[in-house]
């Protein structure tokens, strides 16, 4: 395992010259789980992610959503997991460059050159894409005057803390996940919850649209259907009420101090679109086998990916993580067999 780094001048100022066997692109769970599995086999990373801190979506969408289908664990929060993988690494000390994206990769299989936008150059054997949505956003409603609300946030895209949101009149709006799952955790929190939507049926897991009936049905919850934002009612920023309107037009006000839209993300590869690798639908195209995309040496895991059979789930990623290390180790020790030992025989490499 090796990692050197000339001419460190610091991550904010950038400008440090990096020599690695795998970067990794993209610090959510499947990169630092990648992470992980490089360092089992004693191969030295990179981290890369346009974010300021480690986690993907988990950190800077969710932190505080609860996450139900990680092994062994009944129901972990998002901030927790981050935390627990951040752990697990931490014997392989990863080099990470964090609030600064991946512009150019060149070069090929066993000696491909990096740079990020603070000016930062990697050089490494082998790279992992573990970049989730890409650069993500969210898809903000076209209603005027709405820089001024999100300025205050008094219209927020994602809740990092339940407790900010005590005792506020919570207007939700969207159908998806997202907006049921926040309906749901934020009941017995917020003053008062309403719920927009277009139709009656919602785009979520069953048992949460469920929940949310049976909430609705206490009258716990407001549901507002079927309606569509409207307008914002306010001034400087301070929202009073959202105005909704039905599928004719009519329209209501309901008081309110936040407005939680959940439309979805916008993604945006940025750069990596114009890598040589191919892509569906935004997606990098990969063999599961190997995890390798179709330029040789570059992998991919996570939710960026795309093969036949794929399933967007954290655990899929993690296991993609491992499969895609093993096929990188031949690249990094060319010279040396690989025989399989599971980590209860050998351990944690130091």
């Amino acid at each position: 395992m090796r990692l050197i780094v000339e001419g460190r001048c610091g991550k904010a100022r950038g400008m440090e010259k990096l020599i690695t066997d795998v970067a990794i692109i993209g610090a959510g769970p499947a990169g630092l789980f990648a992470v992980f599995e490089c360092g089992m086999l004693k191969m030295s990373c990179v981290l890369i992610d346009a974010l300021g801190e480690t986690g993907g979506q988990c950190a800077a969408l969710y932190p505080e959503k609860p996450i139900y289908d990680i092994p062994a664990h009944p129901g972990i929060e998002a901030s927790e997991l981050i935390a627990r993988l951040e752990q697990q690494i931490a014997p392989f000390a990863p080099q990470k460059l964090l609030g600064q994206r991946v512009e150019t990769c060149t070069g090929s299989q066993g000696d491909f050159t990096l740079t990020t936008s603070l000016g930062n150059t990697i050089h490494a054997k082998a790279v992992i894409v573990a970049a989730g949505a890409g650069a993500f956003g969210p898809n903000r409603p076209p209603l005027e005057g709405l820089p001024a609300y999100e300025a205050t946030g008094a219209v927020q895209y994602y809740v990092k803390r339940r407790e900010a949101l005590r005792g506020k009149r919570v207007v939700i709006a969207g159908g998806g996940d997202s907006a049921v799952d926040w309906a749901l955790a934020l009941n017995g929190i917020a003053k008062s919850i309403h719920v927009i939507h277009r139709r009656p049926k919602f785009r979520a897991a069953p048992e949460s649209a469920a929940q949310l009936d049976a909430a609705a049905a206490r009258g716990e919850i407001d549901m507002v259907i079927p309606y569509q934002l409207h307008a914002l009612h306010g001034a400087k920023g301070v929202l009073e009420a959202v105005e909704v309107a039905d599928l004719d037009g009519a329209t209501r006000k309901i008081p309110a101090d936040v407005l939680l839209p959940f439309f979805g993300l916008s993604m945006e590869l940025g750069p990596l679109a114009d890598w040589a690798f191919e892509l569906a639908r935004h997606h990098v195209v990969v063999n599961p086998a190997r995890m390798e995309s179709t330029m040789p040496g570059i992998f991919g895991v996570g939710d960026i990916v795309t093969y036949p059979g794929k399933l967007k789930l954290i655990l899929q990623g993690f296991a993609e993580a491992a499969v895609a290390a093993h096929a990188i180790h031949p690249i990094v020790y060319p010279d040396v067999a690989l025989h399989f030992e599971y980590s209860t025989s050998k351990g944690v490499p130091t």
